[in-house]
């Protein structure tokens, strides 16, 4: 196996390239889980992999309950299944709450304090209600809890990892919280090691071809854990290796096509970056900082040609149109500029609007 092998492949894989998903509910599935703490981002990692959907489309699956928004693993929002929800959060939150505890605890964020907000926020939803983020926590500080400075936030996040609340839909720009309970009534939980074999197929399914580390940083499972995880599924997979690591892969994925230069528009945060500790394949280490702020742990738009990352790119959102800048990391060729094209006018159409190249 080459790194352009692992690249076509990891396209193909992850829906990018030749997609065979046609709900945003079987990408979301697919992948396990997709970052989402950048929402607008979040919803175009999906509705890229969908052919033809719109912005509108991704809504409408969040409201209808199809995919749901949460903290499931590593402490970091992500869109997941509403069928997958449970056992996710079952299997990977208890170990995030407890390394923050303590931390939480010296703030006065402790069990007691947790436990009165779950009975205001059930008493406050119930009944299929959602409300927005000031709601909620207009609520608790009504009962006489401070949500002064990140309070508020550790409140929200907490009660999601214990599988109290989770995200609903949008009202405008500002989300909605429901009981999970409500929210996806369907959801089943798993017993644990049919939840860690679950996990690892749908990663190596979904982010193949990638290492036992990769699945170790994605999933935020401890090593022993994600070991045995992967040696219950291994029979369904294949393994190839590249540079003396062992690669985890579907037994056969469907062949990219050889059309080059193919490119892609990727938001920040997308799975294509954020589903890898090693991310080499596809990006050179000497353009990292170019893509990612160690500042802000912030991850830029990618511009992806070929499998590899060839730079970065801006939007601008007007009333009649969008604006596509990109920003190569070395001078375009005309065929490169050419590629553009494409994802260019697909991202216009995913919201509705015609898109330019600046």
């Amino acid at each position: 196996m080459t790194a352009r092998d692992i690249v076509n492949n990891r396209l193909v894989n992850q829906q990018i390239a030749q997609s065979r998903c046609k709900t945003p509910g079987e990408v979301v599935a697919r992948l396990g889980a997709m970052q989402a703490q950048d929402y607008q981002g979040a919803l175009w990692s999906i509705g890229l992999r969908v052919p033809n959907a719109t912005s509108a489309d991704i809504e409408k699956a969040i409201a209808e309950r199809t995919i749901i928004r949460t903290w499931p693993m590593r402490g970091t929002l992500h869109f997941v299944a509403a069928a997958d929800i449970r056992w996710m959060l079952e299997l990977l939150a208890p170990r995030i709450v407890a390394g923050r505890a303590a931390i939480h605890a010296k703030s006065g964020l402790d069990v007691v304090l947790f436990a009165r907000c779950e009975k205001l926020f059930v008493k406050a939803l119930q009944g299929g209600r959602q409300l927005m983020r000031s709601e909620l926590l207009a609520i608790v500080e009504r009962a006489g809890i401070s949500v002064a400075e990140y309070r508020g936030h550790v409140i929200l996040w907490r009660l999601a990892h214990e599988r109290v609340i989770c995200f609903g839909p949008h009202q405008g720009k500002q989300p909605t919280f429901a009981l999970l309970d409500e929210w996806a009534p369907r959801a089943k939980s798993l017993a644990r090691e049919e939840a860690l074999a679950e996990l690892a197929l749908r990663y190596f399914t979904g982010h193949g071809p990638a290492s036992l580390r990769d699945f170790v940083w994605w999933s935020g499972l401890k090593v022993a854990e994600a070991r045995s995880a992967l040696a219950m599924v291994s029979a369904k997979l294949r393994c190839e290796t590249f540079e003396d690591t062992e690669y985890w892969m579907p037994p056969k994925t469907p062949a990219l096509s050889d059309v080059s230069p193919t490119a892609y528009l990727l938001p920040g945060f997308d799975e294509y970056m954020l589903g890898y500790t090693d991310r080499t394949a596809a990006l050179e280490a000497r353009h990292f900082t170019k893509v990612y702020s160690a500042a802000n742990m912030i991850f830029k738009p990618t511009m992806v040609i070929d499998g590899r990352v060839a730079g970065t790119w801006q939007r601008t959102i007007k009333k009649k149109s969008a604006e596509i800048t990109p920003a190569p990391f070395v001078k375009r060729k005309k065929a490169e500029t050419s590629s553009l094209a494409a994802p260019v006018a697909r991202y216009g159409q995913f919201h509705g609007l015609p898109a330019l190249l600046k």
